[in-house]
């Protein structure tokens, strides 16, 4: 699945006041919920589910970039969810540096093959510093759709 089938507009936002990771990861799990296509999920149940994750190790790659993830029992198809922080956040990043894009997903429990492949996908994107750059100079959640699912989107 490409990298852009994962998001929709829906699932595609920013976060203008100053949060806490807590609160990043509440906003992406409200997102994540979202029955745009397939069927909702209880948001609260996904909010636990990332922070599972995160407590095993932070899923902050460094660059300003973060991918929390986690396999959800029902979910019918992989999803994802992207915000863009104003404010950047403490995310126990190995450079040390806050967060400020951070592209959530969530992958139905037995698919361990198309996790891994979906977050290898995800991280080589990130790593291009052209790509985080033009997602950063989006001037709205239209334009960042835009640079996220391409210019048809």
């Amino acid at each position: 699945m490409p990298f852009a089938d994962l998001l929709c507009h829906q699932r595609i936002g920013r976060i203008s006041g100053p949060v806490d990771r807590d609160g990043v990861i509440e906003r992406l799990a409200a997102l994540l919920a979202r029955p745009v296509e397939g069927h909702g999920l209880a948001a609260a149940d996904v909010a636990e589910r990332l922070r599972e994750r995160e407590r095993l190790a932070s899923t902050a790659l460094g660059h300003g970039v973060a991918i929390p993830h986690a396999r959800i029992g029902g979910l019918d198809r992989a999803r994802g969810a992207f915000v863009l922080l104003d404010h950047g956040v403490s995310y126990a990043a190995p450079d040390g540096e806050p967060v400020d894009l951070v592209f959530a997903m969530a992958v139905p429990e037995d698919e361990v093959a198309g996790h891994l492949a979906h977050l290898g996908e995800i991280a080589e994107r990130f790593s291009d510093a052209d790509f985080r750059a033009s997602l950063r100079a989006a001037d709205d959640d239209r334009e960042l759709a835009r640079r996220l699912l391409g210019a048809d989107a």
